[in-house]
């Protein structure tokens, strides 16, 4: 007796082993199952499908949209002077070797990428092209015009780095005053940051639009379906199997939701490049149009269906708890 028992003992361990790869084929199967099941339901009612896909994929092309248009504004004030150069005017009776000093003293600062040293003869050549000057400079017994430093601040840098770079400009022995747009910076980039504020929250309240659309396409179809349910429960399915299909249901919906809003984003993005073309060829090709980053439309679609998953597994889970406990 105690042969046998040990024999059943040892065969217990096998059989075990044997019936783990026959479970894992049996979740697999009812996965590609639950995917292609989904996606047919899904086809058996095709307007309703299109209208909950083109409702979200709208809802989702709107943050991508804003998105693109905030970041061709700030790329246009960058172009437009969003690091232009600041003027330092020296004081009369300064010459060339004191300006070159002071531009010496100043390239050693780390916000600096170029001074050009600008004389009084460059300034007087400048004022000789505007129209209606040429006479009036030929009256002139000396030219008044100063030294000017033209300093060109790094790409790049934040408005505090650039009322640094002007605070010690001023300081710098021999220059008598600065010309700065800094306060045009500093609104530039209090603009630019409310928007990608305002970016950030518009695509989290449209996002959970998007999961209560699905939500509620994925309630009515399991409502639809709710003596079915019943008689699964009634049979042994577990509520992972029963909601299994549904799930999958709003990952194709949230997916196709996702691949409609980066073709609408692209087609937006495309009917903008014309104008913006137009508009750098006004200012010699200084200002470009910058589209969508390709990692950004690659993902739209997964984080859709990450959003269509989310809401269906809320909903199915009420709703199956729901139709067990009838």
């Amino acid at each position: 007796m105690n042969t046998v028992r040990d024999a059943r003992k040892a065969q217990e361990p096998e059989k075990t082993r044997r019936s783990e790869p026959r479970k894992v084929g049996a979740w697999r199967e009812h996965h590609l199952w639950s995917m292609s099941i989904s996606l047919r339901r899904l086809g058996t009612r095709p307007l309703g499908t299109l209208l909950t896909v083109a409702v979200m994929g709208v809802a989702l092309a709107l943050p991508l949209t804003f998105y693109l248009l905030l970041g061709n504004v700030q790329r246009m004030g960058d172009a437009l002077g969003r690091n232009q150069s600041i003027s330092a005017f020296m004081k009369p009776g300064q010459n060339a070797a004191m300006a070159e000093t002071a531009a010496s003293a100043l390239r050693g600062r780390p916000e600096v990428a170029d001074i050009v040293v600008r004389t009084p003869q460059d300034g007087l050549a400048e004022l000789a092209e505007v129209q209606g000057f040429s006479g009036a400079l030929q009256s002139l017994d000396a030219n008044p015009l100063p030294y000017v430093l033209s300093v060109q601040p790094k790409p790049g840098l934040s408005a505090e780095d650039v009322s640094r770079l002007v605070e010690s400009m001023k300081a710098t022995p021999g220059v008598d005053m600065v010309q700065d747009t800094g306060a045009w910076r500093q609104r530039l980039d209090a603009l630019v940051g409310v928007g990608g504020r305002a970016v950030a929250l518009l695509a989290l309240l449209l996002g959970i639009a998007a999961l209560l659309v699905v939500g509620n396409t994925i309630r009515v179809d399991i409502q639809s379906r709710s003596a079915e349910i019943g008689v699964l429960l009634l049979i042994g399915a577990s509520r992972p199997f029963v909601r299994r299909p549904y799930l999958y249901a709003g990952i194709w919906l949230g997916f196709l939701a996702g691949v409609l809003a980066v073709v609408l984003a692209v087609v937006l993005e495309l009917a903008m490049a014309g104008p913006v073309g137009r508009l750098a060829a006004a200012y010699d090709g200084s200002v470009s149009f910058g589209g969508l980053p390709a990692w950004l439309l690659v993902s739209v679609p997964f984080a859709s269906a990450v959003l269509g998953w989310l809401g269906a597994r809320l909903v199915s889970a009420r709703q199956i708890r729901r139709a067990a406990a009838g």
